[in-house]
């Protein structure tokens, strides 16, 4: 996580999120299908966490009497929108916690399991549960969240919402919209001067819930514009959502591939932990605002070759041409089978 500054709650700091993070390029479909859906990823989960994200999102469903995530549409999976049983993934997880006993990781589950106890189960089988965060000792009306430093010392690291409201009481999984506010999702939250409120979400100036999830995103992701998106749009964006929220930084910054966006996480969680332009600046002990003398790069690279986080995100190697034919035809194929099925 880097720098730690203790006693200040988990809702004070700034993390990265990735969307659909299942969504990766060069993940083997089905046997015999040809998978048609966009990817939004080019780096396994694992390599995603070992890179500073601390943040996923994940489309669950049933499908072949398991639960796999899928990028899929009308609430159903597909073989042809399938990617993986959720269990894969979950125990990438479960392997990274126990690897890292100071990290804490949020999951946020677009959910059309319908399974009983479908998604406790399945958490249970991941061995994700000696983590877990429980729902009833999440703030419910906007108060602050606990330290990072208690969340930590308790082993309470695992923070898990759902998008089904009666997962709360039936499971114990956190309804996301009762905790946090989300701006809309897709092309509409990134257009310049705007910050929509997601419709499932309360206002986002709201005070009656203290995490607030920004996406900035793509409808149909494009890599070859991902670095430029996560630049000065995206610094745009988050000043506009700022003030959209009432002065409130978001705690989640959701995006699809590339870099950027760890410059602006960093220079966000500087400026709220210790008053300095990037978090690199903080000096642990000192009065606040009390900073080094550092150059804050105006642009980031895309990539790092090292084996560790240093504040962007590495790739396990480059996408595939293949897997980006011309964006046309790839809606023309989605919406035909759109259209098919109704």
């Amino acid at each position: 996580m880097g720098i730690q500054v203790n006693g200040l709650p988990f809702n004070k700091y700034t993390w990265i999120m990735t969307h659909n993070s299942f969504s990766i390029v060069d993940s083997p479909p089905l046997p015999g299908i040809q998978r048609l859906t966009f990817y939004n990823q080019e780096d396994t989960v694992t390599n995603q966490l070992r890179n500073g994200v601390r943040g996923l999102m994940l489309d669950m469903y049933d499908f072949e009497d398991d639960i796999w995530l899928c990028h899929s549409f009308r609430g159903q999976c597909f073989n042809f929108t399938a990617f993986q049983p959720a269990l894969n993934t979950l125990k990438e997880v479960e392997t990274f916690l126990t690897e890292n006993p100071t990290e804490i990781v949020t999951i946020v589950i677009e959910d059309y399991v319908h399974t009983p106890k479908g998604l406790i189960n399945l958490f249970t089988s991941a061995g994700l549960v000696k983590f877990w965060f429980p729902v009833s000792d999440m703030p419910k009306n906007g108060e602050n969240w606990p330290t990072v430093t208690e969340m930590i010392q308790s082993n309470r690291r695992l923070l898990v919402f759902t998008s089904d409201a009666s997962k709360e009481d039936e499971e114990g999984i956190a309804y996301q919209w009762r905790y946090m506010v989300e701006n809309e999702s897709g092309d509409p939250g990134m257009k310049q001067g705007s910050c929509p409120q997601r419709k499932e979400s309360k206002p986002l100036n709201s005070r009656s819930a203290s995490l607030f999830l920004q996406n900035y995103f793509p409808t149909y992701p494009v890599e070859a514009d991902s670095c430029k998106e996560h630049s000065a749009p995206l610094v745009d964006t988050v000043n506009t959502c700022f003030k959209a929220a009432g002065n409130m930084l978001p705690n989640f910054v959701a995006r699809s591939e590339g870099g950027g966006v760890f410059d602006v996480v960093d220079k966000m969680n500087g400026r709220t932990l210790c008053g300095c332009d990037t978090i690199t600046a903080c000096q642990v002990g000192a009065p606040f605002g009390s900073c080094k003398n550092i150059a804050v790069p105006s642009k980031s690279p895309g990539t790092n070759t090292g084996g560790s986080f240093t504040g962007y995100v590495q790739f396990a190697r480059s996408a595939s041409p293949d897997h980006f034919p011309n964006c046309l035809l790839v809606l023309s194929f989605y919406f035909l089978l759109i259209a098919i099925l109704l």
